[in-house]
């Protein structure tokens, strides 16, 4: 479902590619809100050839069975911290992401303080001494002891969830709202139940709607793309979808 909501950054420039892959950024989930919408803020920059997102940038996360997963996870882990891989699209000027994987994150544990007993100091590998050839920059070293954990944890039961799937070479049409898109796809003839799937934000989705926009009479597509399933709806992110010409031999 596409809503209104604040663009991804304030900066001027164009959004991401569509289709650029993110491999494991870290961030956090927030919401979902209100609307049913959840947002990954960044803990650091991205960038592709062209554009950087800043790390405190929100972007709206698309749909998805890894989505629903995230958002269980995070009901029993407010505070949690995550490393996501997923797909950037790009819809109206704005980027959104495609979540493909997350794993739970954590900071190093750190000792606690103890008035009572310091503790000794343990032992460890000596940085940067006297006569060091190469020596390691001061931001490099403070970051080698902040570093953080992966902390996998296993969803309770009930909540694993099927994985995506391909739908590919099927005609279909576009129907629904411009701001509430959905694909049928077409049984041309067949004594078939139609099916339709609610559309994801992405740029081949953004070019559909502009060539139908262009004709009076419903075009049809052979599309392909990515199904997945999200609150026990399933919803279809465009990979393809390439106009299709009857040359006077179906119905309109």
């Amino acid at each position: 479902m596409l809503l209104s909501v604040p663009p991804l950054e304030a900066t001027g420039k164009r959004p991401l590619a569509d289709g650029f892959l993110l491999s494991g950024v870290d961030g956090k989930l927030a919401g979902p809100d209100s609307n049913d919408v959840c947002f990954f803020k960044l803990d650091s920059d991205i960038s592709d050839v062209e554009t950087r997102v800043v790390a405190g940038a929100t972007v709206e996360l698309l749909r998805s069975a890894t989505l629903e997963k995230m958002i269980a996870n995070t009901d029993s882990h407010p505070a949690a911290t995550y490393r996501l891989w997923g797909k950037v699209t790009k819809y109206n000027g704005r980027n959104f992401i495609f979540p493909i994987h997350f794993l739970p994150i954590s900071e190093k544990d750190k000792p606690s303080p103890d008035t009572q007993k310091p503790q000794q100091p343990q032992p460890g590998p000596v940085i940067n001494e006297q006569g060091d050839e190469l020596v390691i920059p001061e931001q490099l070293v403070a970051k080698l002891g902040a570093s953080r954990i992966v902390r996998p944890q296993q969803l309770p039961k009930g909540l694993e969830l099927k994985r995506d799937f391909i739908l590919a070479d099927r005609t279909a049409t576009l129907a629904g709202q411009a701001d509430n898109p959905k694909v049928v796809l077409d049984a041309l003839g067949r004594n078939l139940a139609e099916a339709s799937f609610p559309l994801l934000a992405c740029q081949v989705l953004e070019q559909a709607q502009a060539q139908q926009a262009a004709e009076a009479e419903t075009l049809r597509f052979k599309i392909a793309g990515i199904v997945t399933q999200y609150r026990g709806q399933h919803y279809l992110l465009l990979q393809r979808a390439t106009r299709v010409y009857s040359c006077g031999n179906f119905p309109r």
